[in-house]
């Protein structure tokens, strides 16, 4: 197969790019379907950005050119705008050691905000990720290496809130409401704050072995009281349910080896994909889970990739579609 390779049958495209690629996501608008930004991962300054678009009659992925843009460093996370109904610019957001506000043209890019959380210096702190309000889309959380988080106004493209969130590295942050987010940390807790008392945090779950690092955070979509969490070098996923704290109602096994990214599913509130080092994408029925812990959960589904998946979307606007990345390939899967 070439490039930019099809496989009818199984519901399966593949895109590949000329280097590694590490950040990806879905568009969201419903009138750019199969639309995806992908991030090169070179270890240098000199990265790009592609956007990516399905041909659904071909069956294979096209790349325009004009859509391809520079970028410093690689991009940590991609998100586009949270605009289902297309009813304001077309916008994505990319962290490095900036936030960057992207606006999207039929015949380009161009880079509407840069922006920088440090007053005091045009340097700022690498970010390690981020997340887009879907409540309230001028509102933009970024999490950083140097311990804070930084909640923006892209709109008006200034600080509303940072805050020192962890005694450490913050490696990852998701909204739960308008007003309301949780990050995870180097320091292995999971924390939730509310913008309405900045000064308190509440701490959901800590690592089992003292400072074991939390990498990725997901909050479910459909039940707020339910997010996934995943532990450094670890192939367990946690589940929690923020009213039980420091307890886990779940913990998934069945990854063979380190695991690097969940989604859980935009439509269902008992669904999560995981994926990781041991190249497989497996989904899970969570329905069984009461408040206490269960025996053993098994995958409802597998998909093994080429290589270990580094990356892994489920897209909203396409609710039987998820998105993985490993090597230099992007591929969606029907499910």
């Amino acid at each position: 197969m070439n490039g930019n390779s099809m496989a009818r049958s199984a519901e399966i495209y593949t895109y590949e790019s000329q280097s590694l690629v590490y950040a990806m996501n879905w568009s969201v608008r419903k009138d750019k379907r199969f639309r995806l930004a992908i991030g090169s991962f070179r270890e240098e300054c000199n990265n790009t950005v592609e956007i990516i678009q399905l041909d659904e009659d071909k069956g294979s992925f096209t790349c325009d050119p004009a859509l391809t843009f520079r970028h410093d460093y690689p991009p940590t996370k991609l998100m586009f705008a949270p605009d289902k109904e297309a009813c304001r610019p077309d916008l994505l957001a990319t962290t490095g050691e900036f936030l960057r506000i992207w606006r999207i043209h039929e015949d380009g890019v161009q880079l509407e905000r840069l922006l920088n959380n440090n007053k005091q210096s045009e340097f700022c702190a690498p970010l390690t990720s981020f997340d887009w309000n879907e409540a309230d889309p001028k509102r933009l959380g970024t999490s950083s290496i140097d311990t804070t988080c930084t909640i923006w106004d892209i709109e008006k493209g200034e600080v509303d809130t940072q805050l020192i969130a962890h005694d450490k590295e913050v490696y990852d942050i998701a909204w739960g409401g308008p007003g309301v987010f949780a990050t995870v940390s180097a320091d292995g807790s999971v924390r939730v704050f509310d913008l309405r008392d900045k000064e308190h945090s509440t701490i959901i779950y800590e690592s089992p072995h003292p400072d074991t690092p939390l990498l990725r955070l997901g909050w479910n979509k459909q039940d707020p009281r339910l997010m996934a969490t995943l532990l450094m070098d670890s192939s367990k996923v946690v589940i929690l349910d923020i009213r039980y704290p420091t307890l886990p109602i779940a913990e998934l096994q069945r990854h063979q080896a380190c695991v690097n990214a969940l989604a859980w599913a935009p439509h269902s509130s008992a669904h999560i994909c995981t994926a990781g080092d041991d190249a497989q994408a497996l989904i899970w029925d969570l329905s069984s889970l009461g408040s206490t812990q269960e025996p053993a959960l098994d995958p409802i589904l597998a998909y093994s990739a080429g290589a270990e998946v580094n990356q892994l979307q489920w897209s909203s606007a396409q609710p039987d579609w998820v998105a993985v990345c490993f090597a230099n390939k992007t591929q969606i899967l029907r499910v």
